[in-house]
């Protein structure tokens, strides 16, 4: 029997426009049920796509900083995702979940509120 030789997958040398970076943020986003270690590893992902070392320039932080808060062994501070994904020229969008209605996000209105106070 012939041995099996592998590679290791990197998923950094498969995204190569902006428009698969931003699918894969936001296929992470959808996987990562609330987990910002996975997220900080996503962008990850993509800043070694893009080079670190520009990303950490624009993002105004140091290399070193920028691999330890995007290694996903720990959960970055907010400004520090926002500095990266401004940097890697991509823009973070809230949206309605699916199944969910408007109304139900909705604050009453002072007029139902002192009718139930009541």
């Amino acid at each position: 029997m012939s041995k099996t030789t592998t590679t290791r997958y990197d998923v950094a040398e498969h995204l190569r426009t902006p428009e698969e970076m931003a699918a894969y943020l936001e296929a992470c986003l959808e996987e990562a049920d609330g987990d910002a270690t996975c997220i900080a590893k996503a962008l990850g992902d993509i800043a070694r796509a893009k080079g670190m070392a520009q990303v950490a320039k624009d993002a105004g932080l140091s290399r070193e900083s920028l691999y330890k808060a995007l290694s996903g062994e720990r959960s970055p501070d907010f400004d520090t995702i926002l500095k990266v994904i401004g940097a890697l020229g991509l823009k973070l969008h809230a949206e309605v979940p699916r199944g969910r209605s408007r109304t139900s996000t909705q604050r009453p209105s002072s007029r139902t509120a002192k009718r139930r106070a009541a």
